[in-house]
Formats: C-alpha cells, structure tokens, sequence
C-alpha cells in the first residue's frame, strides 16, 4: 500500500518515516475545570485531516498509528502511586469502531487501566463545528458507571473549548471518583 502522506509504499497506512516526521508528538497543556489539566500531543492544525477520518473505515488505522505514538509512549513513562483507570469519552460505535476507546486502549499498563463503557452522553448532539455558547445550551449530560479504581484519566480525541471535559469531570465527581488529569490527541487552541 501507499503512505498516506508521502504516497511511497509502506507496510503501514502512514510509512515510518512520516510518523518520525509528522506525528512525534510534543506536549501542550491548559487547566479547565476545577484546574484539572489537559495533556494533548499535537496541534489541532497539524494533523487535522487525519483527525477527519475518525467517521471511515480507514480512521481505525490512523487513530491506531496516531495512538500508538502519543498514547502508548505517555503511558511507558508514566508513574503513580497506585492503580487508575482510563476512561473514554462517550466510547459508543457509531462507525464500526470508537476512535476514543483506541487511544484509551493504548493507555493499558502496568499502572493504567482502560476501562470502557463507562461514561456516556444521554444526547447525540455533535459539538463538532459549533461555538461555546451552543455546547453550553446543549450539555452532553453523561451516565457514569464507576470504575474499578477512584482516580481516573479522562479520554478524547479533541479539545477546543473543553465544555465536554468539564461536563465529564463534573459528573464523575459527582460519582466521588477523581479525575486526575485529560488526555487528548490534539488542542484546537495551539497556535
């Protein structure tokens, strides 16, 4: 097959040489809620036409690449204390596959437990696109079923205003579990 990127024939769907070049991530952080921090590895802008293909069949295999590179790393270095689950943002399999169970997949360690199912949006509405104003009129308004250990990782592929994370903590707190800290792939307020 060909590289999606440099079209030159690779084993993978992004050839090797590509992910040193485009998807070694680098670590950008905010605070939302409650000063929880959010972890991203790229930049919205860099890799958004691969973020786009989360709705095909083909996003399986770049969300696995992109995963494995950012997700998979985090999770070799990572140390605490105790055990902690990770938890997908509203993981359903709405294109044969969730995009967020994948990178939560990757998270599985010694440390880390992904744990799925476990949070998930009562509406449908996509945030995608829209300003802050319609994610505040539109809440996501999650079920949480609690997990195996108290403190938590929250998971998802995007952060723009971090409504739907903040939603996510608010309701997990409620549960009287911990969100310790977001992961996501990319933050669409990187310039």
């Amino acid at each position: 097959m060909k590289c999606l990127l440099c079209e030159s024939i690779s084993f993978s769907h992004i050839c090797d040489s590509c992910q040193k070049t485009f998807l070694t991530p680098s670590i950008y952080k905010r605070k939302i809620l409650n000063n929880i921090e959010v972890i991203s590895f790229y930049k919205y802008r860099d890799i958004k036409n691969l973020l786009h293909t989360k709705h095909t069949d083909l996003g399986y295999y770049i969300y696995s690449i992109m995963a494995k590179n950012s997700f998979r790393e985090f999770a070799s270095s990572f140390e605490w204390q105790e055990k902690i689950s990770a938890i997908p943002i509203d993981d359903k399999n709405s294109s044969g596959y969730s995009h967020t169970a994948i990178l939560s997949r990757q998270l599985n360690s010694k440390i880390i437990l992904a744990e799925f199912a476990k949070l998930r949006a009562k509406n449908d509405i996509s945030y995608s696109g829209k300003n802050k104003e319609f994610r505040m009129m539109n809440p996501r308004d999650f079920i949480f079923s609690p997990t195996k250990n108290k403190e938590i990782i929250l998971v998802d592929d995007i952060i723009t205003t971090g409504s739907t994370l903040s939603q996510a903590i608010t309701t997990i707190n409620r549960h009287n579990h911990t969100p310790l800290f977001c992961l996501t792939l990319a933050d669409a307020s990187v310039k």
